[in-house]
């Protein structure tokens, strides 16, 4: 997915000195999503947490968009053209719908629930996704996540992969990017991560054991869901810093409750991010930008997509800002 502002925000993010949290304060933070529209005269609105004054990444997770249910029929659907990244993977995962996939490594894939597509843009690919004529509701997540420095130009690539279901008691969990509850992900990614949808039946409650070395984020689709001793809501994001071994949710409503779970190790290294392009500086940014407008064949060209190249937004006039992340707060027990 494309992030779709014209005037593309620079974020510098990365590690920083910590501190401790005030004794008695609670142990998650709470990330309230703002909306986006994805672009077009039917665009179909995003609501992203990440990336935020508040926390610009989770580990190297580093761009979050939750959109839907969208009722196709009426608010349009998925509809972006061949556009480009650098310096990232993406990750696409459905609840409902279906997103065709095609990009300059020849890749034309179909997308449904339980499934994820992640995609490597390291030194430069683009693809185009656009939603199915037989899709109805569309409802997901497009996720981002950051390149460390030795292998921020990898090689593009693409993978595909539908995790198995693991039930826990009153809960159902799909992993799909690393270890959680006796399931491991096959897919590779180049710094340790955790991605997990996780769906708690009405009333129940899911205590699952983490990695005390991952900060977590809970991104909340459906239900109230109490994350240790903080009750999210639908679109908010719980922020755990690293230090929990244990993660506690308690789906609060009388349906079921539905949530992604996402972690990693504070990534340790500043980024700038404009765009869809992940870089270290204003100058790796503009270069990207200045390749993109040239149709280099550092991106290629996205064979079978319906439309024309999404031409990049305008530079600002100055060189962009860097911002950080704010410090990250252990938890006291």
């Amino acid at each position: 997915m494309s992030n779709p502002e014209v005037d593309a925000k620079a974020l510098r993010c990365g590690a920083s000195a910590e501190d401790d949290r005030p004794a008695g304060s609670s142990r998650v933070d709470v990330l309230s999503a703002r909306e986006v529209p994805l672009g077009g005269p039917r665009a179909m609105r995003v609501r992203r947490t990440l990336p935020q004054r508040e926390r610009t990444l989770i580990g190297a997770w580093c761009f979050a968009d939750h959109y839907g249910p969208h009722q196709v029929a009426e608010a349009g659907g998925m509809d972006l053209p061949p556009h480009p990244h650098t310096g990232l993977q993406t990750v696409t995962w459905l609840f409902s719908g279906e997103v065709e996939h095609r990009d300059t490594l020849g890749t034309h894939s179909l997308i449904r629930p339980g499934e994820m597509n992640l995609m490597t843009g390291g030194h430069g690919i683009a693809h185009s996704e656009n939603s199915t004529p037989d899709t109805a509701v569309l409802h997901g997540v497009q996720l981002w996540i950051a390149l460390p420095e030795e292998h921020r130009h990898t090689a593009r690539d693409f993978q595909h992969y539908a995790p198995g279901l693991t039930q826990i008691g009153g809960a159902a969990i799909r992993v799909f990017l690393g270890s959680l509850a006796g399931r491991t992900s096959p897919v590779r990614a180049f710094t340790p991560l955790l991605g997990a949808e996780i769906v708690i039946e009405p009333r129940m409650t899911l205590s699952l054991a983490v990695d005390t070395a991952f900060e977590h984020g809970l991104l909340v689709d459906s239900g109230d869901i109490r994350l240790i001793d903080t009750v999210l809501r639908p679109a908010e994001l719980g922020y755990v810093p690293r230090g929990e071994d244990t993660l506690t949710m308690v789906n609060e409503t009388d349906t079921p409750a539905r949530a992604v779970l996402l972690g990693g190790p504070p990534f340790g290294e500043e980024i700038v991010m404009w765009w869809n392009f992940v870089g270290r500086s204003h100058q790796d940014i503009a270069k990207a930008r200045e390749d993109w407008e040239a149709s280099s064949d550092r991106f290629g060209v996205v064979e079978g997509s319906p439309g024309g190249r999404l031409p990049a937004p305008a530079l600002p006039n100055a060189v962009i800002t860097p911002r950080r992340n704010p410090p990250t707060r252990r938890t006291s027990r």
